[in-house]
């Protein structure tokens, strides 16, 4: 679902998240522990560090998060979200990688947390679990891997755990091979339209506001105002078929 790359090197995180994106999460990116701070709401309290023992002077303006390609920046302040996983470089600038971790851990948050790193070595990596990291994946990395680990992740980030295989009223969905099926044909969804049956799907019958799923299945430069999920809807319903089984319950969202 929401995906948060905090990656230093540009041309990686940009590579990350577009390989993200293609596999149906949403995804921001920044490039240094301050914005990834900032992005989930926990910058503040004790002073951060950049390093052991090396304390952050007076607050600086926190990177901006990379608009996906053909979008313009906004222009008000971004955060904080809820995400379901953290891609996390440990050598990140301005707050390191560690500290994040530190921070998000102590905050008791549910976004999982793996940390991507060219420090492979089995002393790192027992070091970087023990700062609260769920995974640990050395660069280089085999994106395929990525995705899987992601995907892993985020199903242990739900509460109670979520099955691989989603099933409701003859719709079937295996989030691990990434099918759907209604009644034993594919629905060829794309990724987008994917994800918001996933949601939907999960909520077990209990409906899903439009806010929700813009939120949880749309990157943090989606227009709100735009009428993306009505649009994703609308095509997702049609894939369904006859009956329909998504109903719209005014002022309130969506219901399976």
């Amino acid at each position: 679902m929401r995906v948060l790359v905090a990656e230093d090197e540009r041309d990686l995180a940009a590579l990350v998240a577009t390989g993200l994106r293609r596999a149906g999460f949403a995804v921001d990116t920044v490039h240094d522990g301050e914005g990834a701070l900032e992005l989930m709401g926990l910058y503040g309290g004790p002073a951060e560090t950049v390093g052991p023992g090396e304390p952050v002077g007076p607050r600086a303006a926190p990177a901006p998060v990379g608009p996906p390609h053909g979008s313009s920046a906004f222009s008000e302040p971004l955060g904080p979200f809820v995400y379901d996983v953290l891609v996390l470089d440990r050598d990140l600038p301005r707050v390191h990688g560690d500290d994040v971790a530190r921070r998000l851990v102590a905050a008791g948050s549910r976004t999982r947390i793996l940390m991507l790193t060219a420090a492979t070595a089995v002393d790192d990596r027992v070091e970087g679990l023990d700062l609260g990291a769920d995974d640990y994946l050395g660069k280089p990395f085999d994106f395929p891997e990525l995705v899987s680990r992601v995907r892993a992740l985020r199903r242990r980030s739900a509460r109670p755990a979520l099955p691989p295989l989603l099933e409701r009223y003859g719709l079937a969905m295996d989030t691990v091979r990434r099918t759907a099926r209604r009644d034993g044909r594919d629905l060829d969804l794309s990724p987008k339209e994917f994800t918001v049956l996933q949601i939907l799907l999960e909520a077990d019958g209990a409906a899903v506001s439009a806010e929700e799923l813009l939120e949880r299945a749309w990157d943090a430069h989606a227009d709100p105002f735009t009428g993306a999920v009505r649009v994703c809807m609308s095509k997702l319903r049609a894939k369904i078929g006859e009956p329909g089984l998504i109903r719209t319950v005014q002022g309130v969202g969506y219901v399976l």
